[in-house]
């Protein structure tokens, strides 16, 4: 089995989370691109369900499925949400914003009553930022500035890209910042911080937001539950 396998994994079991009627926040990327085609078998077999995607991408996944789709303005309280993640801590934290959606997932997330997320075992890390840098969104206006900014927690930062000189731009319209860390060492304090800065609309640490961690490996599937403090 390889990668891919484990992403097919964690992405099929998490669907057997869903129930009928529920109303489901749609993540983005590749793992989570399984657990859509597992929601569109379920569809074709009788289930009632709706959907709301976090990105163009997802959307049109969705409509491929024929999962019938609404919006937050409609169903601003969502039963469950499965999305994908970068990296993930032992306090199932996470990193995301690799496909660029992260605004969106976090406002999907917030207002979700549970938050699953499904990745391969490659994703699960000591602390978050050693393998993936942190994608922040920021507006176009001024982001050389909002970049110079970013740079003084002592990250590099490069503007993403699509190809040279061709700016990443994503589903809200703005740039995508990424901050390479060798690690980072209050993931709670940081995206605090982040987000204080004039320019920044979001960034991708996600705290205290997740309910359960679906791991696919090579021993199989995993669960990560949130560590319960002793006291």
């Amino acid at each position: 089995m390889d990668k891919e396998d484990f992403k097919k994994q964690a992405g099929e079991e998490a669907v057997k989370l869903i129930e009928n009627g529920m109303t489901i926040g749609l993540g983005t990327g590749s793992t989570v691109e399984y657990t859509l085609r597992k929601i569109g078998q379920m569809i074709q077999e009788g289930f009632k369900i709706q959907g709301i995607p976090t990105s163009i991408r997802t959307k049109r996944i969705a409509k491929e499925e024929k999962i019938p789709l609404t919006t937050l303005d409609e169903h601003p309280e969502i039963d469950i949400t499965i999305d994908g993640a970068d990296e993930v801590d032992s306090n199932l934290n996470l990193i995301k914003g690799g496909g660029g959606a992260l605004t969106r997932e976090k406002i999907i997330a917030y207002n979700s009553k549970k938050v699953i997320i499904v990745v391969d075992d490659s994703k699960v890390v000591k602390a978050l930022g050693i393998d993936f840098p942190l994608p922040v969104e920021v507006v176009r206006f001024g982001w050389t500035s909002t970049k110079k900014t970013l740079e003084a927690f002592g990250c590099n930062v490069a503007l993403r890209e699509i190809m040279k000189g061709e700016p990443f731009i994503t589903d809200n319209g703005n740039y995508i910042l990424d901050c390479e860390f060798d690690y980072i060492e209050n993931p709670e304090q940081m995206e605090i911080n982040i987000n204080c800065i004039p320019g920044v609309v979001e960034n991708g640490l996600f705290i205290n937001l997740v309910s359960e961690v679906i791991v696919g490996s090579q021993q199989g599937i995993l669960t990560l539950e949130k560590e319960k403090t002793v006291v």
